[in-house]
């Protein structure tokens, strides 16, 4: 898978993630890899890490949307759009092998695949402002 594959099946977990118990999760892990085609055993251990670690994260990325969002707190954002913008703060903040540059732009372009006609400029509204 590509870079931007692995980090659409990330956002996509991340996404169901919003759904359902930490408890129910296990099992949500094992039906989303089974549903995920073309997967190699790198690339699946590389989202279930990656989702592990965002999952760890979300108090204090969420703190640093919350401070930068005017007028809007995590808790009224879009599922679609606050899940992107996690993701991409993850990407900015604590992995420094990514650019902001591009976990902005890859955010962007999920947004304007997965979200409403605004998402794209409102994910990119919160994200440049982060940076």
């Amino acid at each position: 898978m590509s870079r931007r594959e692995i980090r659409e099946q990330i956002f996509k977990l991340l996404f169901r993630a919003e759904f359902y118990e930490e408890r129910d999760m296990p099992e949500q892990l094992q039906l989303f890899f089974e549903e995920l085609d073309q997967k190699e055993n790198k690339d699946t251990v590389y989202i279930q890490t990656k989702f592990k670690e965002i999952l760890s994260h979300l108090a204090e990325i969420d703190a640093m949307v919350n401070q930068v969002a005017q007028g809007w707190k995590t808790t009224r954002m879009g599922k679609v759009d606050l899940t992107l913008i996690r993701l991409a703060v993850y990407e900015i903040k604590f992995e420094e092998d990514v650019p902001a540059g591009v976990a902005i732009n890859e955010a962007v372009e999920l947004a304007k695949s997965y979200g409403t006609d605004d998402s794209s400029s409102f994910v990119n509204g919160i994200l440049a402002k982060l940076v």
